[in-house]
């Protein structure tokens, strides 16, 4: 049993966890034991999980929780470094006032309110408001597919998670015709999915321009066949039109090869 699960089931204070957010939760979190840091977590309900996160860090980190609901304050102990914000993780005025009030912050969980407002305010806000080396792990993201938690489908929180993934790609020193009017890829240089989880690890160090790297090592004039194997499906035709001249049959083939590939891949993206 994850030692985080074992805290967790000792609660005193009522709370509730997916069985397989533990093990993630300490393969992002382990390296920060012990360390003097500030722990977020959005979405205090019964309190249980404070405790929790405040065993598991020691006693120099600073614990945070944020609830909309007023009652949740009962759960502050300042004596254990354990602090109670009231808010609305919707309200980018809340996260001004929050991020004046305490400063830059070191990971943030977010089990707060699960809609797509929620999750991407609360994203949007906080990846530059954390420290480099830093976390925002939204969980229950399966939310997205879940109507009552969205106003649109098409604006639910996974598919903003994959438009940050483009963000990130575009990054890059090509010509890839990504055109991203809102960018956060100078703060997130690694966004990961897991089941119901998604993980942005900020460093903005790590954000730079990525540019390709020639080395001086002898050039062997290999020729480069890398669209050789995209043939596959197309050489099966060949037979069938060899009497079409040469370059009607390049436009062709280069067409139907086009074709016949996404056909293929399209299952992948359904």
């Amino acid at each position: 049993m994850s030692e985080l699960k074992e805290k967790f089931l000792k609660l005193k204070d009522y709370s509730v966890k997916w069985e397989k957010y533990f093990p993630i939760y300490e393969n992002y979190f382990k390296k920060f034991k012990d360390q003097k840091i500030i722990f977020v977590e959005i979405g205090i309900f019964n309190g249980g999980s404070l405790q929790m996160w405040k065993e598991y860090f020691g006693k120099d980190s600073k614990i945070i929780g944020i609830d909309i609901n007023p009652e949740c304050k009962k759960f502050e102990n300042l004596d254990k470094n354990i602090f109670v914000e009231i808010g609305n993780q919707s309200d980018e005025i809340f996260w001004k006032s929050f991020f004046n009030k305490f400063g830059n912050v070191d990971i943030i969980l977010d089990d707060g309110g699960h809609t797509n407002l929620d999750q991407i305010i609360t994203t949007v806000n906080a990846v530059k408001n954390i420290n480099d080396e830093g976390i925002l792990m939204i969980e229950d993201t399966h939310t997205s597919y879940v109507s009552e938690y969205n106003s649109s489908k098409k604006f639910s929180f996974i598919n903003f998670a994959k438009s940050l993934v483009d963000d990130l790609n575009s990054n890059i020193d090509m010509d890839l015709n990504i055109k991203k009017n809102f960018s956060l890829k100078k703060y997130i240089y690694s966004v990961e999915f897991y089941e119901s989880i998604v993980c942005f690890r900020i460093n903005r160090s790590k954000t730079l321009k990525n540019k390709k790297v020639v080395n001086s090592g002898q050039n062997h004039s290999i020729e480069d066949l890398t669209w050789k194997g995209n043939e596959i499906f197309v050489n099966k035709f060949k037979n069938y039109i060899k009497t079409v001249p040469l370059i009607r049959l390049n436009k062709f083939t280069n067409f139907l090869k086009k074709k016949i590939n996404n056909k293929f891949l399209k299952k992948y993206f359904k």
